[in-house]
């Protein structure tokens, strides 16, 4: 699988793993680390007093391992020269993102708190593409030193995939803007500084032009978090925001007015398929488990691999394995050639497909390994709870499969 790779991917890989036996292993055997990958995994990541959010030693640990990467000159390889990156393709991050999923659970990148020794920064983007020069200035080396955090306020207790239904409102009031609605899985919230809250400030409901993206300071008089959602896999970062009578000036608009749609689409190209890439090495890691477990377990007298129910199952999720993987890496190098809207149809195959796979994979393994596999001492539950969120967010497979359909017979 990566000898008809570039030599400069094969030479970061190299690299990559380097860099987790020096560095990171050390770190998460350090002390009493090991509580947030092992069982205890949940219960020690999460602040359950504090609402459900992740508890302030486990961010610490993270915060650790991203100080690191990034002294390594690993964690902004996705970014520009000029952002302290190396220009890392889409190509190369569909690679490294496959691989380190592919070594299973640890501090160089845990799916729940979607942190990776390799960083994925969609914000930074978006205010890098659309910003004014004061916006840059605030969110992108700010950002990626860590002193600011731009949540992502879009969903709403009544709309999801249907965005152009959004009910939260802006309207004008003299200088001012004035914001009034809710937001639900407003994602990053509880260390957010800012929130980038999308309202309609023109246009009927269900059109796409009209909405706009402004960025409100987290204590910005009637913005409340009112909760923290708890969910399938926790801790919890998705919070239900209220708006009331927030006021923002014209310096909060990202983008154009009327046009934040097209940041969002950014948002959500720019996730999905380091998302795909993501489950698809999930889905690898818990194939290549299941296999040593099926060789090492004896049953009626025999190695457990040997009987065909094991066998076959497990040989048609390989076989998916190299088809997704192919599609993934051949959807990234377009990405690199090409605008994301000309091929958001393959961005969504990539996305439904592998993230239906991970699930599919943890399922398998768990059954393979029995009662055992079942239990929190294996990494399964984990790994299927987590990437079972991806089949919602970003875009729920349904919109994706709609899309896809769309671009199938629109010709």
């Amino acid at each position: 699988m990566t000898d008809q790779l570039p030599a400069d991917i094969l030479a970061l890989l190299e690299e990559v793993d380097a860099f987790i036996a020096a560095e990171v292993r050390p770190l998460e055997q350090a002390d009493d680390n090991a509580r947030f990958f092992d069982h205890r995994r949940e219960y020690a990541r999460t602040d359950f007093a504090g609402g459900g959010q992740p508890s302030a030693e486990w961010e610490a640990l993270l915060e650790q391992m991203m100080e690191r990467a990034d002294r390594a000159g690993l964690w902004r390889f996705a970014l520009p020269q000029e952002l302290g990156g190396r220009g890392g393709s889409q190509f190369a991050m569909a690679v490294v993102r496959e691989h380190l999923n592919r070594l299973g659970i640890g501090l160089h990148n845990d799916p729940q708190s979607e942190v990776s020794m390799i960083g994925n920064f969609p914000t930074v983007i978006l205010a890098r593409e659309f910003g004014t020069p004061a916006q840059k200035d605030m969110f992108v080396q700010p950002a990626l030193r860590r002193e600011v955090g731009l949540a992502f306020g879009l969903t709403e207790p009544n709309h999801g995939s249907d965005a152009t239904y959004l009910e939260t409102t802006a309207r004008r009031d003299g200088q001012d803007w004035v914001i009034d609605g809710v937001k639900r899985f407003n994602s990053g919230m509880h260390r957010a500084s800012h929130d980038l809250v999308f309202a309609r400030t023109s246009g009927s409901p269900g059109e796409p032009r009209g909405i706009t993206a402004f960025i409100v300071p987290r204590d910005a008089p009637g913005l409340t978090v009112e909760f923290l959602w708890w969910t399938f896999n926790m801790p919890t970062d998705h919070a239900e925001v209220s708006l009331r009578g927030v006021r923002v000036g014209d310096d909060a608009i990202l983008g154009e007015l009327d046009a934040g749609l097209v940041l969002a689409q950014r948002f959500v190209h720019e996730n999905r398929i380091r998302q795909a890439a993501s489950s698809l090495g999930a889905a690898a890691f818990c194939i290549d488990e299941a296999v040593r477990w099926a060789r090492e377990r004896v049953v009626w007298g025999k190695p457990l691999w040997q009987n065909q129910g094991i066998q076959f199952p497990l040989a048609e999720l390989w076989t998916d394995c190299e088809l997704v993987r192919g599609l993934v890496r051949s959807t990234a190098a377009a990405l690199d050639r090409q605008h994301h809207m000309e091929v958001t149809h393959l961005v969504a195959m990539a996305n439904y497909r592998a993230n239906r796979l991970a699930c599919e994979a943890a399922d398998r393994a768990m059954q393979t390994c029995g009662g055992i596999g079942y239990t929190r001492h294996m990494p399964f539950e984990h790994i299927y709870r987590h990437h079972r969120r991806y089949r919602i967010t970003e875009g729920s497979e349904e919109v994706q499969l709609r899309k896809v359909g769309y671009e199938l017979f629109q010709g």
